[in-house]
């Protein structure tokens, strides 16, 4: 079984009907969506991507990198060169799990949570937690500019339901996952992005954490390289095949493309058991 962990639901971006032939076309079983942060942006220049990794994977340059995409506006909207563009405080859940209803076979659901909002997270979870093909807790501490120990109490219901939590985590104090780990500790942590921003500075760590995973997802985060670098670091068993689809890589006629995260994982690891732990064993046994 091939399940994509990370996936925001786009329609708009891409409807229904063409993720799911991607799906088909690339023998993805399932797919884990999750409300949109934000509208489309424009894709960085190609040639930034390395020049962004190489700064962010050396501590001593990192606050370069932080610079190149850590720019945000006093509403707290992302600034991209001279435009910004809103991030959504409190994305749309109902979406998700209305879309799950309807096709139930296909797709799993994480719950997006923002504790620096107005939004009440526990009735907001508790709201959705219970929904048969519901997975977790999904959060930004980068994007929505908090600490992940404010997470604390969506964490505890996490771990009440045997769910895991997704977060993105950003620099600074919005990248101590640690403080949350270590209020809860049983709780089942997946750092998306191969736990960017700090790369092998916090692989070293994770690899004596056996509640703490990283997903392969988005190849402006995770180059070849990188994922090479991430399972030989941490094992196949720590890392799970995710997209962060409808963004990064396109086909010709400007859809998301599938493919390239998986083809990558079969290149790099041609082993089939390794394939398989990476691409869905992994993350069926964290949800189940």
């Amino acid at each position: 079984m091939i399940i994509d962990c990370h996936f925001h639901f786009d329609p708009e971006m891409l409807s229904i009907s063409q993720l799911i032939q991607g799906m088909d076309q690339n023998n993805i079983d399932k797919v884990a969506l999750i409300p949109k942060l934000i509208d489309a942006i424009p894709d960085p220049p190609s040639f930034l991507i390395p020049v962004l990794l190489w700064l962010l994977k050396r501590k001593m340059f990192r606050p370069l990198g932080e610079m190149l995409c850590s720019n945000f506006t006093q509403k707290g909207d992302i600034q991209i060169l001279t435009k910004a563009y809103p991030i959504y405080q409190k994305p749309d859940n109902s979406i998700i799990f209305e879309t799950i209803d309807h096709y139930p076979e296909r797709f799993l659901g994480w719950i997006f949570i923002n504790p620096n909002s107005d939004q009440d997270t526990v009735s907001e979870i508790n709201r959705w937690i219970d929904h048969p093909n519901c997975v977790g807790i999904k959060a930004h501490p980068f994007w929505h500019r908090y600490a992940p120990v404010d997470l604390v109490s969506a964490a505890q219901l996490a771990v009440k339901k045997g769910k895991p939590m997704l977060i993105h985590l950003g620099f600074g104090d919005h990248g101590d996952y640690l403080s949350l780990i270590e209020a809860v500790p049983e709780l089942k942590l997946i750092l998306a992005h191969a736990a960017f921003p700090e790369y092998g500075d916090q692989w070293e760590i994770i690899r004596s954490l056996s509640n703490v995973f990283v997903d392969l997802s988005q190849t402006i985060y995770v180059d070849t390289k990188t994922m090479q670098e991430v399972v030989n670091s941490l094992g196949p068993e720590k890392c799970l095949f995710g997209t962060d689809g409808p963004y990064g890589s396109k086909t010709q006629d400007g859809l998301f493309d599938f493919d390239v995260i998986i083809n990558d994982i079969k290149m790099l690891f041609p082993d089939t058991d390794i394939q398989n732990s990476i691409l869905g064993d992994n993350f069926y046994r964290l949800i189940n």
